[in-house]
This record gives structure tokens, sequence and C-alpha cells, in this order.
């Protein structure tokens, strides 16, 4: 369904549509340049950054409607992931924040893929509560001194740049917390190695150490204890765009089962024709257009300069439980062959259960959306 899209965005989404399947593989030593190649090629790691850093000029919806089309396509969910982390949770960041100088000095180069950013901002005790970090940053002449440990790092083992938060006033609350980027060569920043995970394989994450790293005044994003402002507006490009990805992904399985029922049969019957099997794919359905609905309204909040916090809940909470759902369905409908590798219906579940807790439990967006109602 086009949902009125205009021919230029339409021949957008189908040539994204049409490269996917060579978005595979992921950022490595190995084939982490031509990964970045293929992505940079499709303006994924750009395309909500204005032309002049490089980037494609995309608004919040039309960057979306990239990454649906490269889902749907067949691209890598992990490598999928992975890009959306650099752009929405980093490079937004860093356009939105950061010094002049810096912005001309870094997105040129986020946007073409000669770096990759990796969002720091889960710690083993805090997950991504802004107001409780560990993390702390002192001030020293000239900038300040990182120390503190950062677990869950998207693109953590292969950044180039870290975007990061930390605490610079413990009793500052809401204002108590400050962003930084920090270049991964930085004496007292360690990367650790990539964690063995079963979902979003694609895409490394590993933890991330700070001793007594010095971070030079010029990386601070906005002004010292904005953090909880920059993670905030990252958050909702992101609750909006990234879960994109998930429409994709739904559209593809259901798909998929849509040609699976016509062609088996079981008990003299299509399983099309058996009418729980056809309620079960209404079903999916039916969760996957509300669920790109709320996403696009959630875009368009964006783009029109509205505050989209309760869209951007509402979508994220509506896509990733969708996903969940979707996957399992999916798994019933092929019943033994879904827990068979090779037909890919387990990975579809394995990829779309963290959709329900990054960028925010589940929980959380309900209490968002509780938060906006005025409750």
């Amino acid at each position: 369904m086009d949902f009125g899209l205009s021919a230029e965005q339409r021949e957008r989404r189908a040539r994204t549509r049409t490269a996917a399947p060579e978005i595979s593989g992921a950022f490595t030593a190995e084939s982490g340049n031509a990964v970045r190649k293929k992505l940079a090629g499709l303006h994924l790691l750009g395309a909500a950054v204005p032309e002049e850093y490089g980037g494609a000029g995309l608004g919040a919806l039309d960057t979306a409607l990239l990454y649906e089309a490269a889902s749907d396509g067949g691209a890598d969910t992990g490598l999928l992931f992975a890009a959306a982390a650099h752009l929405f949770a980093c490079v937004r960041p860093v356009l939105e924040f950061a010094p002049p100088r810096i912005r001309k000095a870094l997105l040129p180069a986020l946007c073409s893929g000669e770096l990759l950013a990796g969002n720091a901002m889960t710690e083993p005790d805090a997950g991504s509560d802004v107001s409780r970090l560990a993390t702390t940053a002192t001030r020293v002449d000239g900038g300040y001194l990182l120390d503190g440990v950062k677990s869950f790092v998207s693109n953590g083992p292969v950044a180039d740049l870290y975007v990061t938060y930390a605490a610079t006033d413990p009793h500052g609350g809401y204002f108590g917390a400050t962003a930084f980027a920090v270049d991964r060569d930085s004496p007292g920043l360690t990367a650790g190695p990539p964690m063995a995970k079963s979902a979003l394989t694609a895409c490394q994450a590993g933890e991330v150490r700070f001793t007594r790293c010095f971070v030079p005044d010029d990386r601070v994003l906005g002004s010292p204890g904005q953090g909880q402002l920059v993670f905030q507006t990252s958050m909702r490009w992101e609750r909006s765009c990234l879960f994109a990805i998930y429409l994709g992904q739904q559209e593809r399985l259901i798909r998929r089962c849509v040609r699976h029922v016509r062609e088996r049969r079981q008990f003299g019957k299509r399983l099309a024709d058996l009418q729980p099997v056809a309620d079960r794919l209404a079903d999916m359905r039916l969760r996957l257009e509300s669920g790109r609905l709320l996403l696009y309204r959630a875009c368009a909040g964006i783009d029109g300069g509205e505050d989209p916090a309760l869209w951007a809940a509402l979508a994220k909470l509506a896509v990733s439980e969708a996903a969940v759902a979707t996957a399992l369905d999916a798994g019933r409908i092929f019943g033994g062959r879904a827990v068979q590798t090779e037909h890919g219906i387990e990975e579809h579940l394995r990829d779309a259960v963290p959709a329900t807790t990054f960028s925010g439990t589940s929980d959380i967006q309900r209490r968002l959306i509780a938060q906006e109602m005025g409750l």
C-alpha cells in the first residue's frame, strides 16, 4: 500500500527494496568497509542528514520508508539495526547538538561510512535511565575526564566514534547528565570484544570502558547538563524511524505465510481454506497496518515540528509487540518447519523479541503514554 506517497517516494522505496538482498554481512574487520559502502550507497547511514553534510536530506517519514523498504526487500535485520543505531542514536545527536566545527568534521564521514558510530548509553545497573548513570564526567581544564562502563553498546566493538552520556552533577536530576562524542582512539577508552547473542547477530555489541578518558569541551553535545534532552531527542527519532525495520520484516513474513498456506495441504484442504489459519493471517495484517499508521503518524509529527512523544511511544509499543506476535503466528502456520533454521522463521522471532526491550521496554512505553494522557 502506498498511503498516498508521492511518485518520488514510491520510486525511492522500490529502488531500495530491489537492492536490499545485497545488504548482508556485518561490521567486522574483514568485511566492514564493503558493508559500510553498501549501506551508505542507499543512504541508510545518513538519510536524515542535510545534503550539505553529505546526507540525503530526508525527513523522518522518508527515512522510515527507506528502512522499511530495505527490510521488506530482504536486508539482514541485524545489519539494518546497526545502521539505524548509528544514524538515530549517534549521527542525529551530532547533527542537532554538536558545535558547528565538529558537525562539519564528523558528519560527512559518518554519512559515507568512513566513520561508524556506537551508542554508548546503557549501563550494567542503570539500563537506559539517564538519571541514574554511574559513569561520571569530572570537569578539568579544557574538558572532562570520563570514568565508567557502558554495556550493550551497539556497534561497540567496531565503532570509530561513540555517543555517550555521563553524570556531571550526581544531584542535578534532569540536568545532571551530559552527552559527549568520543573518538575510539581517545586515551582511556577501551572497547571490549563482541558479546555472544542469539538475535540481531549482524550488529556487534559489547562493553565500552572509560578510565580517566579525556574529552575536550568541543565534544560536548549541547550544553553541560543537557544529556536528558539529547537522549530523548534521539529516542524520538529512533522510536519513530528504527521500528520501520520491523514493519518491513512483518510484511516479508506475512508474504511468506500467504504463499505457504496457498501451497500446503492438510486434512484434504489447502491451509488457506481452513478458517483458523485465515483468521490468524487476518490478525497479522491488522497488527501490521495498525502499527504502520502509528509509525507514519509519529514521523509526520517530527517532520511537522510537533513534539512526537505520544505518537513515538504508541508506534514503538504497537510495532514491537506486533513483530513478536506475528513471528509467533508464523511459527504456528509453518509448524515443525518453523524450528528448522533453513526456513528462517525462528530467526524472525529471535530478531523480533529484542524490539520489545531496546529503545525503552514495552512497559516504559506504556508509562510514557500514560504520562502524555495526564495520568
